[in-house]
């Protein structure tokens, strides 16, 4: 079991980005204010990437447009590496940090 983890979420090259970005994760939920739509999505899909990989869904029906938005998203992503997607994840909270204050 832990040998298919291992090919799925390879360690991180030791820059410390694993535990930026799992501080990242934690400190976008005390924003004081809530991001726009679109930097949610930008977050959300980076997250996604890093932590899931690439999507492994059906996308969501016509009806659910946030689903949709959020799963196009994510979809956009296809082939991004682990360490990018982290990297852009702690890269924009810290953006966001500046921008709404935590």
């Amino acid at each position: 079991v832990w040998g298919d983890l291992w090919l799925l979420y390879p360690p991180s090259s030791g820059t410390g980005s694993e535990a930026e970005f799992e501080k990242a994760a934690e400190e976008v939920k005390h924003l004081k204010t809530k991001p726009a739509d679109d930097e949610m999505l930008f977050i959300y899909s980076r997250y996604k990437q890093a932590t899931m990989g690439d999507i492994n869904t059906e996308r969501p029906g016509m009806l659910d447009l946030k689903g949709k938005a959020k799963w196009d998203a994510w979809n956009e992503l296809k082939g991004t590496s682990r360490d990018d997607a982290m990297k852009a994840y702690v890269d924009k909270v810290e953006e966001l940090k500046k921008k709404y204050g935590i």
